[in-house]
């Protein structure tokens, strides 16, 4: 019976441990993050999007702006998205900090920690029938392709991932996903931009009409 107490007491305290931890760090870099935002660079410190959530249906979702907010410059011509990351978003997507306030996404329940990340909703019908059971779950704050090579490996691979998180969805596999990531992010890996996806537009089931609902 000791045994039993003393293993659940530290497993108590193991969380309550991390979820003081969480506390302490999240909530200052939500107060300091958008403050920096608006003093290095003109527009909104929070950057909001329409993307793809379950069964496709369209939500919005919150990031701490990168870019700077000018899509042209003075001769009319379109900046590329290279090119319009400001110094402080070029930190944040390398620590993928700029991804924080996703937390309120998952606390209205449109995304969760762990699950395929969010595409934008004009790529969905881009998705072969396969690659649509991405849309089975939730999408993530962070998930299997991310660990695996963030934005370094093509979509097609990605999507692969995401279809074998479906698979083999577990709470396991989601603790070993969120512990990659706090790895991946302190080696800093992946590009800053990840590449557009283009797929092949034969999806066969009518999620947009379904994300009208």
């Amino acid at each position: 019976m000791r045994k039993a107490y003393f293993a659940l007491k530290r497993s108590l305290d193991v969380v309550s441990s991390l979820i003081g931890i969480i506390i302490l760090t999240v909530i200052p870099l939500l107060i300091v993050l958008p403050i920096i935002i608006r003093l290095t660079s003109k527009g909104p410190a929070l950057f909001k999007q329409v993307r793809a959530g379950k069964e496709a249906k369209p939500f919005l979702i919150y990031k701490f702006r990168t870019m700077i907010v000018e899509q042209y410059d003075s001769n009319g011509v379109e900046i590329m998205s290279e090119d319009r990351i400001t110094k402080v978003g070029k930190f944040l997507r390398k620590t993928s900090l700029d991804e924080i306030p996703q937390l309120f996404n998952v606390l209205n329940g449109t995304m969760s920690i762990v699950g395929p990340r969010p595409m934008l909703d004009y790529q969905v019908p881009r998705c072969n029938d396969d690659e649509a059971r991405r849309f089975e779950v939730r999408p993530g704050v962070t998930g299997l392709a991310q660990v695996m090579g963030r934005n370094n490996i093509p979509w097609e691979e990605r999507l692969r991932y995401d279809i074998e998180y479906v698979d083999n969805i577990s709470f396991s596999l989601d603790l070993k996903i969120i512990l990659k990531t706090f790895l991946a992010v302190f080696r800093k890996k992946g590009t800053d931009v990840m590449p557009e996806y283009r797929g092949k537009d034969r999806f066969s089931r009518d999620y947009k009409a379904d994300s009208a609902d």
